[in-house]
């Protein structure tokens, strides 16, 4: 089955009671995606890896790169670690005008419409429209239909763009979620999750529009609608999955028989949400953010260690606070409180907005020189019970190495397991 039927495979899958799904692994990390594969590999599954539009696009997202580069980047990783290709899916998240909506509307598509062409031709065959968002001049949401009318123009782009790329066709996914990409900012106490019949109005309008362009059989490969089932998380606070309260949103899936609802922001939720949320329709499980906190617990973890080793200073923590506080565009307007709180949130916030600074020169030189302070030594089991005690039950049962990078990879790939199994 090769990765597009995979995904195509997912409704009709559900419908005859088979409550399976997929993981979508959303980071540019690349110990992250190195995880990802080798849980693959470990569990004989394919792998889904997406990219936001803010995080690649034909001017190169915060991470530098198009989606071209993207697709290398991920596939010199694969080949590292062994990881056959034909089971790799790409998707491209969000893709819509989010990048550019300062800019008025029609600009703004415009060059949605080169990066569409960008992704498809690049071989992401998993799509998510999304032209929710007002640009200049426009309310911050737009209505069904003017959302719908542009993600049919998307739509068309990618249709071409994919009949001459030489790549299987893609699939769509459509809606979004609220809020707004990327978590909450604030504390959650609750959520207004998607009703019914919101969900089905978001696959009748899109029906409609995709129709209104002669875009029928492309519609016909949509196979998931984005909705808000109670899941989210802010700063501080998760909420978790409460399945008697989406009860109605998952039984609508009785009615649309073509879709499975796609879960954003479902990081931090516990073992058995995750499987609740794939058993009521969530087929597609997004997770980004709590990837690379498990891997900043693992790191400050390491850090510690070798600060007890070397009878050291910690130099990771202090140095990424330093360059927090020297470049803090990718916090500041997120976090709120005191110093101390602050403090706290640049390093520990479930928002995990330290993720953008990894990629940096300075994070990346100082990530490298811990490693290279612990090197290849085998670290003592005691302090690995210290200070990565979520991984010290595999090393002493000796399934993981008690060396820096395995146990950096070992925490990113608990996470994922988690998923897989959920999924599975």
């Amino acid at each position: 089955m090769s990765s597009t039927k995979t995904l195509s495979a997912l409704p009709a899958r559900y419908a005859a009671g088979e409550r399976r799904g997929i993981a979508s692994i959303c980071s540019a990390h690349p110990l992250v995606v190195e995880a990802a594969f080798l849980e693959g590999l470990a569990v004989d599954t394919d792998v889904l890896i997406e990219a936001t539009c803010n995080q690649v696009n034909q001017e190169g997202g915060y991470t530098g790169m198009t989606p071209a580069d993207f697709r290398r980047f991920v596939e010199e990783i694969a080949a590292r670690v062994d990881f056959d290709t034909r089971r790799l899916i790409l998707g491209g998240d969000h893709l819509g005008p989010n990048p550019w909506k300062h800019l008025p509307a029609e600009e703004a598509m415009q060059r949605s419409e080169v990066m569409m062409d960008a992704f498809v031709r690049a071989g992401f065959t998993k799509i998510h429209l999304d032209t929710s968002m007002g640009c200049a001049g426009e309310p911050v949401a737009l209505s069904d239909a003017v959302t719908a009318e542009r993600a049919a123009r998307l739509a068309l782009v990618a249709e071409k763009a994919a009949a001459e790329s030489g790549f299987d066709l893609p699939v769509y996914i459509v809606g979004t979620e609220v809020p707004i990409p990327g978590g909450a900012m604030e504390a959650l106490d609750h959520l207004e999750l998607t009703s019914p019949e919101a969900a089905l109005e978001t696959v009748e309008v899109h029906r409609r529009a995709f129709a209104a362009v002669g875009l029928e059989s492309a519609f016909a490969r949509a196979i998931g609608v984005v909705v808000q089932p109670g899941v989210e998380f802010g700063n501080e606070n998760v909420v978790v999955y409460d399945r008697a309260a989406a009860r109605d949103l998952s039984n609508v899936l009785g009615r649309m028989p073509q879709f499975v609802f796609e879960a954003h922001s479902t990081d931090y939720q516990p073992a058995s949400a995750l499987r609740g949320l794939v058993e009521d329709g969530f087929a597609i499980l997004k997770v980004g953010p709590g990837l690379t906190f498990a891997l900043r617990e693992a790191l400050y973890g390491l850090d510690q260690i070798a600060a007890v080793l070397d009878n050291g200073p910690e130099t990771l923590r202090q140095g990424m606070e330093a360059l927090l506080l020297a470049e803090p565009k990718n916090w500041q307007k997120y976090y709120h409180g005191n110093e101390a709180e602050l403090r706290i949130q640049r390093h520990f916030s479930y928002s995990d907005r330290i993720r953008y600074y990894w990629p940096h020169p300075a994070a990346a030189a100082l990530v490298e020189g811990l490693f290279q302070r612990l090197g290849d030594r085998e670290l003592p089991e005691t302090l690995v019970s210290q200070y990565l005690g979520a991984l010290y039950p595999a090393v002493a049962a000796g399934m993981v190495e008690a060396k820096a990078r395995p146990l950096a990879l070992e925490a990113i790939r608990s996470v994922i397991r988690t998923y897989n199994r959920a999924a599975a």
